[in-house]
């Protein structure tokens, strides 16, 4: 009967399947400066092949959080407003095709990679790609573009209630 239930263990943790996070992501696999999203289809010349490009991050909690870190640590939202707009365009649409240049992942990353005119800097190798997909996976969780199951309802910063802190009267008594 011991052996059946740990047999029955031993299979469960085998079975289960944990999200998988990359503690140093391998480098880049795509051209980061490369035509990883091409604004049309015109093109000159003979028929041209292009690299389809895939989110690494698509639908992972993990990389949602640290894009949103990454996000206030690049100082994104000094100009985008946390999404809602500021300086820069909001980043929070209604229709995908809201998007200025585009909502689909490597549209997003070609954005923040090659910069825009009016405002928008390149960030193209100052940022490494990793960390350039977990923002791409951040705002496309701000739009509900990415999976519910992935996407936190709440930030992982510790919020602290001013009103429950209170501070220590002469003798170490609290008010």
């Amino acid at each position: 009967m011991r052996c059946v239930a740990i047999g029955c263990c031993l299979l469960t943790l085998i079975a289960c399947n944990r999200e998988r996070r990359e503690v140093r992501p391998s480098p880049a696999a795509s051209g980061i400066l490369g035509d990883a999203g091409a604004e049309s289809a015109l093109y000159p010349g003979s028929e041209t092949t292009h690299v389809t490009v895939r989110n690494p991050y698509e639908g992972n909690a993990y990389a949602i959080s640290e894009g949103q870190r990454l996000f206030n640590w690049y100082n994104c939202s000094g100009c985008h407003a946390n999404g809602g707009g500021g300086i820069g365009p909001p980043l929070i649409k209604k229709d995908q095709r809201d998007w200025i240049y585009g909502g689909q992942p490597f549209n997003i990353f070609d954005t923040i990679v090659k910069g825009r005119p009016n405002g928008m800097p390149t960030w193209g190798g100052k940022i490494p790609e990793y960390q350039v997909w977990q923002i791409v996976t951040y705002v496309r969780s701000l739009n509900n573009l990415e999976s519910k199951a992935a996407t936190p309802t709440r930030p992982d910063s510790i919020e602290q209630k001013t009103g429950t802190i209170l501070p220590d009267k002469p003798g170490g008594v609290h008010q």
